[in-house]
């Protein structure tokens, strides 16, 4: 199995998870505490070594960006790619809730027990912290790591001979953990059976009285749409002689963690391999792209909370949604997408509750409507954004000439 093809081990990984979900006897709280602790020991150690990888070839990656003169010019495609693919994908939210309208969820009584709320401060104080060094602890909140990262690529550029020791030394290190990364993905292909099994789990849970059909049905098309049409057409459009179907190709394997662990970061290692192997990607582009697509790139996100939180408007009123609510309801969507970076898993919920308690007008506690789904629509928006983050480094590269032409 060591030998086979990536994609080949994860799907039989799922094939197995999927099987034991229905042989096993895990529906008791024993065996479901069991599977739980087993299915988050198998994410600890797939993000265990995603920090220095982050890290180190970070600093190469501003290193060389900046020696091949290409630091503008990547971040200025990086930031335009990533805006642009949340508006596009806040445009998609926005029509396809004003053509298609699901039915009624029926309303439920639960109490609140606690409203979620987004903290400014704290995620400044975060992407700050007192020492430089604590940016390297927090395996959640990934942009502290990568501003580390970049100032020290930064400081590497100066024209001084005594560096080059130092970065002969972060290449190496840069190498070496992208390796041990990838021996950690070929681990991650056993480890996805805990994870298929306990996410199938869920969804039989989710699916079982019906209530949720309609909208599952409507987040699978969206995502065949977007990752099978308008991703690959834009591509197409934005590259000339680009290959998207390889793209589209790259991206089954992070697309198929992130849609069953519904975490960004988990997602990440796989995204940075593939780009490399698949796609030729040079790490100039990888190691700075990518873990800005992960963080900032959460046009899934946005998708999924417009359209959830007009499926909850249109169980609770029978009224028509108002053009300038619709409006206000796509653009503060669009903004919260950019606050769930230190929320690598549920951020798509906690968003959805946010947007509730900002509307008002007894919305405050709607989200409780969605609640039993709250992972299997936060799978829909972490395998969104896992492409996003591949076809829209591929389009970055490519634009950037970051490419080995061989792999091209």
């Amino acid at each position: 199995m060591f030998f086979m093809k990536i994609w080949i081990k994860y799907l039989i990984g799922i094939a197995l998870g999927l099987a034991a979900a229905f042989i096993l006897p895990l529906d008791s709280l024993k065996g479901a505490a069991v599977l739980s602790f087993i299915t988050e020991i198998v994410i600890r150690i797939g993000r265990y070594m995603l920090v220095p990888l982050l890290f180190f070839s970070g600093i190469m990656a501003i290193y060389r960006l900046y020696d091949a003169k290409i630091v503008f010019k990547t971040s200025i495609w990086t930031i335009c790619v990533v805006v642009l693919s949340s508006l596009l994908l806040t445009a998609l939210g926005f029509v396809s809730v004003l053509i298609v309208k699901l039915p009624r969820i029926p309303i439920v009584t639960e109490k609140v027990t606690q409203i979620a709320s987004f903290n400014i401060q704290d995620l400044i104080r975060q992407m700050i912290p007192s020492s430089s060094f604590s940016a390297l602890i927090d395996g959640s909140f990934l942009l502290p790591c990568i501003l580390f990262a970049i100032i020290v690529g930064a400081g590497c550029c100066m024209e001084h001979s005594n560096l080059k020791p130092i970065l002969s030394l972060t290449d190496s290190l840069s190498e070496l953990f992208f390796n041990i990364n990838t021996i950690f993905s070929d681990i991650l292909s056993v480890g996805i059976v805990a994870i298929m099994c306990n996410w199938t789990i869920q969804f039989r849970s989710v699916i079982k009285t019906g209530v949720f059909l309609p909208l599952i049905i409507m987040l699978t098309v969206e995502f065949i749409i977007i990752v099978g049409i308008i991703y690959p057409v834009i591509t197409r459009l934005l590259c000339h002689n680009g290959k998207p179907f390889k793209v589209l190709s790259a991206v089954t394997v992070p697309a198929l963690i992130a849609f069953f662990s519904g975490d960004t970061n988990l997602t990440l290692p796989a995204l940075m391999r593939l780009g490399k192997e698949r796609l030729g990607i040079r790490q100039r582009t990888n190691g700075f792209v990518y873990p800005i697509f992960s963080i900032f790139a959460r046009g899934g996100s946005i998708l999924v909370m417009i359209i959830s939180f007009v499926v909850i408007w249109r169980s609770y009123s029978t009224l028509n949604i108002e053009f300038s609510d619709m409006l206000w309801i796509s653009l503060t969507s669009f903004g919260l997408s950019f606050l769930l970076g230190s929320m690598p898993t549920g951020g798509t919920f906690i968003a959805l509750t946010v947007l509730c308690t900002m509307f008002g007008r007894g919305m405050e506690t709607g989200y409780l409507l969605l609640k039993p789904a709250a992972a299997i629509i936060g799978s829909f928006a972490a395998a969104i954004d896992a492409a996003t983050a591949m076809f829209g480094c591929y389009i970055v590269a490519h634009n950037t000439k970051t490419i080995e032409k061989h792999r091209a």
